[in-house]
């Protein structure tokens, strides 16, 4: 068995048997045998606790001097260190996937986020087996390992309950427990969550006080405590990634309501204000300058007045939102010092895996799929309308691009803009005092999101592997930390970093950047790009000028020169190019030479199945039918027989009173149901609903005609349907609806079918992939995918 001296750079450690006398007779003396070994990391190895929040820019936590009270967090700061020049990539995924490997997005080809993934290197989303995670690593050597929260790293082909599961996080990811849900964002009162590799429930309704924040701390807990009970000697790593503060903004009110007036002055006077908070506190230079307002943002004074009320609510939810992030995770650090081992557990907290996001429009939104699936029908009579319900379950609300960019101060730009900092820099607090000797402080050094992994095994005494499975290792692409751990004015080791996403690049090598922003990230619909070569390049010296606000490039040409030519040197090495800066072409999996999740025009499904939205059949923008084979017993029939989507989009299958029901959600904002002229009576039935789609472009309307044994009993007309996405976290149930409800006729998590489902067969009509691409060209990315 293997032990703390035997080599570990090929994993899994041999089992090896030293040659030893074989006695003939258990009961000689000769026939002592050294007892088992279990395998354990060296000696001194600590736990690892990685928190990642989500979509939360330099400016938002109150411990990087923002408005969002985040005292948990203060605390690791306190006894810590503080890193003011951590870097992301700028996007979810990428990030993320940059984290668990300890490589570069691009090497391990997360160029951007699963649903837009193509054939390109670098862009496929499918990590190679060549770069195993670091928690296959740590598990390897003996750790225990478990994620909670979110996971955007699964090719969206592979997301269905078949499988395969090589990069889900049980079990391909090297984690040997999961509970989460899967996708770039969550409900936070209706999530679809997976235990492992199989859907689950949430524990409770929002009407009991249920949050998945709560939910997510409380699984993290069961797991530490299971850990101290049944192996206590084995150390752990925890990756705690929460939906929060992603959109939507769901928090309840006893936390938003803490914020009530304190962004009446508006985001202008926000940024300022952080930055004084940012000076005061050190984790700024004293001289930094407050970028300008990044360009197509309104000046709050610009605002119109009666708007005001609602867009200062938005932002009261979001640091409500965050600040109970910060408190269920301080249940987490309080079990941990419960158990007597907070000190000797490694933290990291990185707040935030990209810039805050400026994806919510400018005026913000009830409901972030409207823009998501480039639309603009929300108008600011609405919102001021439904101003009580953000932040309820009643909502899937995002605030207005320029919180996001206040969020990001003192930077230029957000979320999706890897060129500047403002998408790019996140605070990250580390706490370890067991291991850190200096007292806690600020570090200056350059870092990245690819240095955490490269750390952790330097602390635990592993080394990089250079064989998992048989499979030759890429060498870890981050540099370790622990030089700067007790030295504050160590030389930085990172001293060369790419960025790239979605066009916009940048490099950083020496304290300089050259950066050139390709696209604008609140302009869902219409925006018309340039070439790349066209891209007009900034040059900053940021020894100088910390926050990007002088551009240096007419004085130093050259300067810029050298730098654009390491950023293409550097790009061409990770895997980068080619630029792909399509948007239609790349949702579309066919163009984008993507597997498609289902082959051919029928689906059939079986009861109790869930799958991923991206896992199910396409009915949108065509013709199809739905086809259910059921049987009603003699006390009768309620509940779901197939559900796509949630309260903010979709459509339902149902039985309710008797009679069957269809109901078409149309982004919340209007849900039309057909109800059968026949009641449906004991015994086996056949139901289906035809959709005959009006066509001329996405988004369309058409006909509904529901058919009971053959005979048509009820039809209904729709004027809208949904272009792209019905949500970005629900999927598609048979005989039941998890996370939230299509229909109001019944109710979240409660709606079983009560009879049986033989099966469920969903056909839809041709819809050839360029004419698709060339309607959205048209219409989606010119913000008129409905007329």
């Amino acid at each position: 068995m293997a032990t703390a001296h035997e080599n570990r750079s090929s994993l899994p450690i041999p089992d090896l048997e030293r040659p030893h006398l074989t006695p003939y007779d258990a009961k000689d003396a000769e026939s002592a045998h050294p007892p088992v070994e279990r395998l354990r990391p060296p000696a001194g190895a600590p736990n690892v606790l990685v928190v990642l929040l989500d979509d939360a820019g330099y400016g938002s936590s109150s411990v990087f001097g923002g408005p969002c009270q985040t005292p948990n967090f203060q605390k690791l700061a306190d006894r810590g260190l503080r890193y003011t020049k951590f870097h992301t990539t700028a996007l979810c995924s990428p990030t993320r996937a940059a984290l668990l490997s300890g490589r570069n997005h691009h090497t391990v080809n997360m160029g951007a986020i699963t649903e837009i993934a193509t054939s390109a290197p670098g862009m496929t989303s499918m990590r190679p087996n060549t770069c195993a995670p670091l928690a296959e690593t740590l598990r390897l050597n003996g750790y225990a390992t478990a994620q909670i929260g979110k996971c955007h790293e699964i090719p969206v082909w592979e997301t269905s309950p078949i499988g395969p599961f090589d990069r889900w996080p049980n079990h391909g990811g090297g984690f040997e427990y999961f509970w989460g849900f899967l996708g770039g964002q969550s409900d936070q009162y209706y999530p679809t969550l997976y235990e492992n590799t199989t859907p689950v429930k949430p524990k409770a309704l929002p009407e009991d006080g249920y949050t998945l924040n709560e939910e997510m701390a409380d699984k993290a807990i069961g797991f530490l405590q299971r850990k101290a009970s049944l192996a206590p000697d084995r150390p752990f790593f925890l990756y705690y990634a929460p939906g929060a503060t992603h959109s939507p903004h769901q928090v309840p009110a006893e936390w938003s309501d803490k914020y009530r007036g304190r962004f009446d002055a508006g985001w202008d006077a926000l940024r300022e204000e952080t930055l004084a908070r940012q000076i005061a506190l050190g984790v700024v230079p004293a001289d930094t300058v407050l970028t300008e307002r990044s360009e197509g943002l309104p000046a709050w004074e610009e605002t119109r007045e009666e708007m005001r009320p609602v867009l200062a609510r938005q932002m009261e939810i979001y640091a409500g939102f965050m600040e109970q992030t910060d408190h269920h995770v301080g249940r987490i650090l309080d079990e941990l010092e419960q158990q007597g081992i907070l000190d000797d557990t490694l933290v990291f907290v990185m707040v935030g895996d990209n810039g805050a996001s400026a994806e919510g429009s400018l005026q913000g939104s009830l409901n972030d799929m409207i823009a998501m699936n480039g639309m603009e029908i929300e108008t600011p009579e609405r919102l001021r309308a439904a101003i009580d319900q953000l932040g309820t379950p009643e909502s899937y609300n995002h605030y207005a691009a320029a919180w996001a960019h206040a969020m990001c101060a003192p930077f230029q730009w957000t979320k999706q803009v890897a060129s500047h900092f403002g998408g790019t820099r996140n605070g990250m607090i580390v706490h370890w005092p067991a291991g850190i000797s200096a007292e806690a402080g600020v570090r200056e050094q350059f870092t990245h999101v690819i240095d955490v992994a490269a750390t952790v095994l330097d602390v635990a005494g592993i080394p990089e592997p250079t064989t998992v499975n048989g499979v030759p290792q890429k060498p870890y692409e981050g540099t370790s930390l622990a030089y700067s751990f007790d030295d504050a004015a160590a030389p930085e080791r990172h001293t060369t970093q790419y960025f790239e996403m979605l066009g916009n690049r940048g490099i950083y090598h020496n304290g300089w950047t050259a950066v050139t922003k390709h696209r604008i990230p609140w302009q869902t619909g219409g925006q018309a790009l340039p070439a790349f070569d066209d891209d007009v390049w900034e040059l900053y010296d940021t020894t100088q000028d910390w926050s990007q606000a002088r551009d240096l490039s007419a004085e130093f040409p050259d300067k810029l020169h050298a730098l654009q030519r390491l950023w293409l040197i550097e790009a061409v090495k990770h895997n980068v190019l080619p630029l792909d800066d399509r948007a239609a072409e790349r949702g579309v999996a066919a163009v984008a030479g993507r597997p498609e999740p289902v082959a051919g025009n029928t689906q059939v499904l079986y009861s109790g199945m869930s799958l991923a939205e991206a896992s199910a059949i396409n009915t949108k923008n065509r013709s199809h039918a739905i086809t259910a084979q059921i049987v009603v017993p003699d006390s009768g029939a309620t509940g779901v027989i197939a559900a796509i989507g949630g309260n903010v989009g979709g459509w339902s299958l149902y039985a309710h009173e008797g009679r069957v029901r269809f109901a078409h959600n149309f982004f919340g904002l209007d849900t039309t149901v057909m109800t059968s002229d026949r009641e449906l009576a004991p015994g086996a039935h056949a139901l289906r609903i035809e959709f005959a789609y009006d066509g001329g472009g996405l988004g369309r309307g058409g006909t509904y005609t529901m058919f009971l044994d053959g005979e048509e009993t009820a039809g209904m007309r729709v004027e809208h349907t949904t272009p792209a996405a019905y949500t970005a976290s629900e999927g598609l149930d048979i005989g039941r609806d998890l996370g939230s409800a299509v229909s109001a006729d019944y109710p979240p998590l409660d709606n079983d079918f009560t009879g049986t489902i033989d099966r469920v067969q969903i056909d839809v009509g041709e819809l050839d992939p360029e004419h698709r691409v060339a309607e959205y060209h048209l219409q989606l990315f010119t913000g008129h995918a409905m007329q």
